[in-house]
């Protein structure tokens, strides 16, 4: 909580803050400290706006004796204001092979808003998709787990944080890694022209995160 009320001071109100974790299981039951989290950043000023779901499509099985392996991490986003810079075409798919099923024969209700039966005010028009080629995700992304990095535990994919600097931000805005561990995020927001800054206090990941972005880019060292 002392990180993220600083992190709400820097933040641009058109910022976002995403928090990537899990919670652990102890004794047979999981932790609620995520649940706690959550409700403290909102009561510190946080808007919590959205949450992702990171599936970890090469997650090998496992089981305990009353639950199986987990498969996913929460990606939490938060907000200083509701108007945040958002780029969403960034991050658009290729429509995908339904598309060849489902838009074949459209009904009625297709062709028109179709609100939900439930009342919740969403509502859908699948004839809206004829004749696009890229769709809007979903927010279960499908990365692949880190498999051959050994020098930190828990190093995650370089494809998770590139979704979140395209979702958010344009070039030469400005991105901050509070937790820099082997350095991806900052790696990452350098190969795509936005300024980096990151923040580590073990001094093995911090050397461990300098050889690794020396080798490919200009390091300023702040003291």
């Amino acid at each position: 909580m002392p990180i993220s009320e600083q992190l709400l001071r820097v933040l641009k109100p058109t910022g976002t803050f995403i928090l990537n974790i899990k919670e652990k299981t102890e004794n047979g039951e999981r932790n609620t400290y995520v649940i706690e989290i959550i409700l403290a950043l909102r009561k510190q000023g946080w808007l919590w706006t959205e949450e992702f779901i990171w599936y970890k499509k090469n997650c090998y099985p496992g089981k305990w004796p009353n639950r199986f392996r987990d498969a996913w991490e929460h990606l939490l986003q938060f907000n200083k204001t509701k108007k945040f810079n958002m780029y969403q075409e960034e991050v658009m798919i290729p429509i995908g092979e339904w598309v060849n099923g489902r838009l074949k024969n459209l009904s009625e209700t297709d062709k028109r808003r179709d609100n939900s039966k439930s009342g919740s005010g969403f509502g859908k028009n699948i004839s809206n998709w004829l004749n696009r080629k890229k769709v809007y995700p979903t927010n279960v992304l499908h990365f692949a787990t880190v498999c051959n990095n050994k020098n930190h535990s828990a190093a995650f994919p370089e494809e998770l944080p590139e979704w979140f600097i395209k979702l958010f931000t344009k070039k030469y805005d400005w991105v901050l890694d509070p937790f820099l561990g082997s350095g991806t995020t900052v790696e990452v927001a350098q190969r795509m022209e936005r300024n980096s800054i990151g923040i580590e206090i073990i001094p093995e990941y911090v050397e461990m995160a300098k050889a690794k972005l020396e080798k490919k880019f200009t390091l300023f060292d702040l003291k």
